[in-house]
């Protein structure tokens, strides 16, 4: 495990975070173009962080054990981070929708 991959997984889970939480304040806006557009940036980068994540399962899945460390935990922490902010921001982007059309 390099320290490199780790530090990607964080900053690319950071940025998928981001992207989530300005999607967020978009859909709330109602500009729902710049929603879609940040909530695709969150994913890609989200995805980014997961592969590099997933390829570290898979060397100790093939016997390569993989130190933990304070730093490798946070990049974990990160990411599931990421993730519950993606379910949660799909969730905000349909409740705005939902708020949208009741009020027109």
């Amino acid at each position: 495990m390099k320290e490199m991959d780790i530090l990607e997984i964080i900053t690319k889970a950071g940025e998928a975070k981001n992207g989530y939480l300005q999607a967020i304040q978009e859909a709330k806006a109602g500009n729902y173009e710049a929603c879609n557009e940040y909530v695709r940036n969150g994913n890609e980068a989200y995805a980014k962080a997961h592969r590099i994540h997933m390829e570290m399962v898979q060397q100790e899945a093939g016997g390569n054990r993989v130190e933990l460390s304070i730093l490798f935990t946070h990049a974990q922490d990160q990411l599931m981070n990421a993730e519950i902010l993606k379910t949660l921001c799909d969730e905000f982007i349909d409740l705005y929708r939902r708020l949208e059309e009741m009020q027109a």
